[in-house]
This record gives C-alpha cells, sequence and structure tokens, in this order.
C-alpha cells in the first residue's frame, strides 16, 4: 500500500485528491494538513512513502517544507502540485529536490500515475519539463535577472508580477506587509528594476505569467 500526505490550504482539493488516489486500490492518504508546517511535523514523526504539496500555503510553503524534508529525508519522494504553469516553477523546484511536479490541471490518471512513478525511485517529469531542465543545462553560465533571486524573491515576484498588492501577497504568504515590501525592494533591485511597471513588463516579455 502507498501511503501518501497532502498538504493544500483547500480543503475541497485535498478532498478530490484523496478520491482520485484512493480509487487505485494500492494507494491510500494517510493525512491531509491545511499549511506546510503542520505537513513537515506530522512526516517528522511519522512514515509514508510520498508526500503531495502545494507551493502556496499560509506560512511555511510547500517550497519551504520541500528544502526542509530534502535534507532531513533525502530519499522521501515529494511531488509539487500546483496552480502555477510549468515554466514558472518546475524546473527551480525540481533542481532544489522534488521528484515531479504537476499542474493541477493535470488530468487524474496523470497524477496516479506521478505517484507511482516517484514511489519507484524514478522522478516524473513531463515532456515540456524535460526540455527546460535541457535548455537550463546547456545554457551559458550568465543567468538571467529573475534567475538570480531567491525562492521566495521568485515567489514574491510571481505575485507582483500577477498584480497583487503588497497586502494581498502579505495575506496569500502569511507574512507581515513589512517584510514582503522588504522583499519586493530586494528583487527591484537585483533586477535592476525600478517600479512594478518594469517588474510586469518584465515578467510578461519572458512568458513568466499570462
Amino acid at each position: 500500500m502507498i501511503r501518501i500526505v497532502i498538504a493544500d490550504d483547500h480543503a475541497v482539493v485535498r478532498q478530490g485528491l484523496k478520491q482520485i488516489l484512493e480509487e487505485s486500490r494500492e494507494m491510500k492518504v494517510v493525512a491531509e494538513h491545511a499549511n506546510g508546517a503542520d505537513a513537515l511535523r506530522w512526516i517528522r514523526a511519522n512514515d509514508c512513502d510520498v508526500a503531495l504539496l502545494d507551493i502556496a500555503m499560509p506560512g511555511m510553503n510547500g517550497i519551504d517544507v520541500l528544502k526542509q524534508l530534502h535534507e532531513e529525508k533525502p530519499k522521501l519522494p515529494i511531488l509539487i502540485l500546483s496552480i502555477y504553469s510549468e515554466d514558472q516553477y518546475a524546473v527551480r523546484l525540481i533542481k532544489a529536490g522534488a521528484a515531479g511536479y504537476l499542474t493541477k490541471e493535470s488530468a487524474p490518471e496523470i497524477v496516479v500515475e506521478a505517484v507511482r512513478r516517484v514511489v519507484s525511485g524514478k522522478k516524473y517529469i513531463s515532456q515540456a519539463v524535460s526540455e527546460m531542465l535541457a535548455n537550463e543545462f546547456g545554457a551559458p553560465e550568465g543567468k538571467l535577472p529573475h534567475e538570480t533571486l531567491s525562492d521566495r524573491e521568485y515567489q514574491i515576484f510571481l505575485l507582483l508580477a500577477s498584480a497583487k498588492t503588497v497586502s494581498e501577497i502579505a495575506d496569500i504568504l502569511g507574512l507581515s506587509v513589512k517584510t514582503v515590501s522588504t522583499y519586493r525592494s530586494r528583487t527591484l533591485e537585483k533586477m535592476q528594476l525600478r517600479n512594478n511597471a518594469e517588474l510586469m513588463r518584465y515578467a510578461v516579455e519572458k512568458h513568466l505569467v499570462e
């Protein structure tokens, strides 16, 4: 029996995933959590075969949990299931230790197949992500401005590029407005941009937002 932990702040998503996975009789969801901190505590104290993590959760997000688990339980496969498209996060998170990346638009059979694959010790990488990884490792040393950002800076960069305000981002990420403002300033400085308008234009030009 494949024991699965799900961490997503939306109950309807957790319920849908549980139904999809448990229709396959070899899989069982042994724990569900609405935030990253609770998921991390549970996984530290219990055994499971795979963790499915959302990226955007209040407080400790999926990126933070992934990094922590990769250090503490490097053999535990972690699948990221997110609303963000593959070209926004997939390469970054697979390089950080994720066993695979799925969007929430993935068909149920794809989710089940991804779980089976990562539990068997393999990576689940779509053709699109495979090509992005090939381009990443075949690229010259010079990085694009957004590639120099930390994971948290990049997350805030994408939210700003999606026209979210500092206050809205603070609510989404469970951070203070002051902290988000500091990240915003640091992001603009690193990318040598002057304001949100330039940041949004850059994101559109690089196809990082719709």
